[in-house]
């Protein structure tokens, strides 16, 4: 029997997403999940069928918690300089760098899903999704460039984020916000 309450769904897979994070995929159990959402044994199989499908689930749940807050989104849409393209892009890595956790999840999620067909599509159709909603962003933003600009952009922040998160020693936090700055003059043609 499948269970349908949301709240106990969404602490299900925040568990899981603690779990993934300090155990890797090969420690996310239904036992583990269980453990680490404080509900009774056998909670989690209750919600999911398997463990593919708790897999699937994490990666919606990670987009859901990383939907910025509207008034970044209202500075997304409109005209931008490099000055606030700086500014959007410095919140992005911040956000996703304070959820730490799911970052370090979405990393083993990415790893699981090349053995995953299901999971590799759900994760190729997010990031193609905000990848062309930020391309839609951009072009709306009057700025010069192209779509490469958007993609350069992602690319290189996408990794700064990785190494604040796994080798936090690499880069300063004022020195991350140097990078931001200096990636986004490159990447934006004048």
């Amino acid at each position: 029997m499948v269970r349908t309450n949301p709240e106990r769904r969404q602490a299900l897979l925040d568990a899981s997403i603690e779990v993934l994070a300090r155990e890797g995929a090969r420690g996310l159990t239904f036992r583990a999940v269980d453990k680490e959402a404080a509900v009774p044994a056998g909670t989690a199989s209750n919600y999911f069928a398997n463990r593919d499908e708790l897999l699937v689930q994490v990666g919606h749940r990670y987009y859901e918690r990383l939907i910025p807050s509207e008034e970044t989104m209202a500075k997304s849409r409109g005209p931008q300089t490099r000055a606030s393209m700086t500014e959007l892009m410095t919140e992005v890595i911040e956000r996703v760098a304070g959820f730490r956790t799911g970052y370090l999840a979405i990393l083993e999620l990415r790893l699981e899903a090349t053995r995953r067909p299901e999971l590799q599509a759900l994760l190729t159709e997010r990031v193609r999704a905000d990848l062309d909603f930020n391309i839609g962003n951009y072009h709306g933003s009057g700025q010069p460039g192209d779509e490469d600009t958007v993609v350069l952009l992602y690319l290189a922040l996408n990794w700064l984020i990785v190494e604040r998160i796994t080798l936090p020693g690499v880069f300063t936090e004022e020195r991350a916000g140097e990078l931001v700055r200096m990636v986004v003059e490159r990447a934006m043609p004048a």
